[in-house]
């Protein structure tokens, strides 16, 4: 199965490339900027079409939330009018797309985890792009799978764990919100859910349960909670160590609005897919492990 993903650096798109690596039956074709740029539609078409795609995996988008408040035509282009046109040309070619979504598009009010049925109320500009994104994919493409996740670490790029370690490497405590509650995600774990899905594409002709779905780590926390197993993680292996204070939202003001409940429930993906990603925490620990032994 030929599999184009969109982007080369992200945490999901190196994730992939690493399983897929160990599937003798998947070949992984991986399409960044210049050829492939989400903000210059003219070149997705054609990038898209000469790679040849059994599947499309729609990663690449535009992910600075803060910043995206003072760039939204930016992040609209990225995340809503490139991801449209990413799944337009998957369609082209006959291929199905998926499409990687996010938490944001919710409004994080209540205190259980999201159904892919609830209502959504995104609150920053970054929610709002990634929301117009997912009307735009499947409007493009009938054969979409949207697969929304959140609080995405793994041992690659930018991201909550890399950050956490790096300021234990100065500092002897830390500050971290505790009010806002979601799934810690290893991308490593997001690219087994979709190399799953990929396979039952390829095996089963008959498929037609596209749509939306959440693909999370299992079970939730909250960000100062995960600061802990991280640096109680992180000292198993002589790696960098830090106290955790407890602060509110309130007290770490932020240009885009967080949301205080993240949680999304991954019960659909399972009842579809028989898959579902390991503990948070269990899956955590190889991600530490990896990242002390870097440093």
């Amino acid at each position: 199965m030929r599999i184009v993903v969109t982007g080369r650096e992200g945490q999901v798109v190196r994730s992939l490339v690493e399983r897929a690596a160990h599937q003798a039956s998947i070949e992984l074709v991986a399409l960044g900027r210049p050829e492939l740029d989400l903000t210059r539609p003219e070149t997705i078409r054609d990038a898209i079409h000469a790679a040849r795609p059994d599947l499309v995996v729609s990663v690449a988008a535009y992910t600075a939330v803060d910043l995206a408040e003072d760039e939204p035509e930016l992040a609209h282009a990225a995340n809503a009018v490139g991801a449209g046109i990413v799944a337009q040309a998957a369609a082209a070619t006959g291929a199905p797309v998926i499409h990687l979504s996010t938490d944001y598009v919710f409004s994080g009010e209540g205190e259980v985890p999201y159904m892919e049925a609830d209502p959504t109320g995104p609150r920053s500009v970054y929610g709002r792009s990634k929301l117009d994104g997912e009307i735009a994919v499947a409007a493009a493409n009938p054969h979409h799978l949207i697969l929304r996740t959140a609080w995405v670490y793994s041992p690659f790029g930018k991201n909550f764990v890399k950050t956490m370690l790096k300021l234990a490497e100065s500092r002897e405590t830390v500050s971290v919100v505790s009010d806002q509650w979601g799934n810690p995600t290893s991308a490593l774990d997001i690219a087994d859910g979709i190399l799953r899905v990929a396979d039952r594409l390829q095996t089963d002709a008959a498929f037609d349960a596209f749509g939306i779905y959440h693909l999370a780590g299992t079970g939730n926390t909250n960000w100062s909670s995960f600061a802990r197993e991280i640096f109680a993680e992180s000292s198993k292996k002589g790696g960098p160590y830090a106290e955790v204070k407890d602060i509110l939202t309130a007290d770490y003001p932020t240009k885009a609005i967080r949301p205080l409940n993240s949680r999304l429930s991954t019960d659909k993906f399972f009842d579809v897919f028989d898959w579902r990603a390991p503990k948070w925490n269990v899956s955590l620990a190889p991600v530490i492990d990896k990242l002390v032994e870097q440093n």
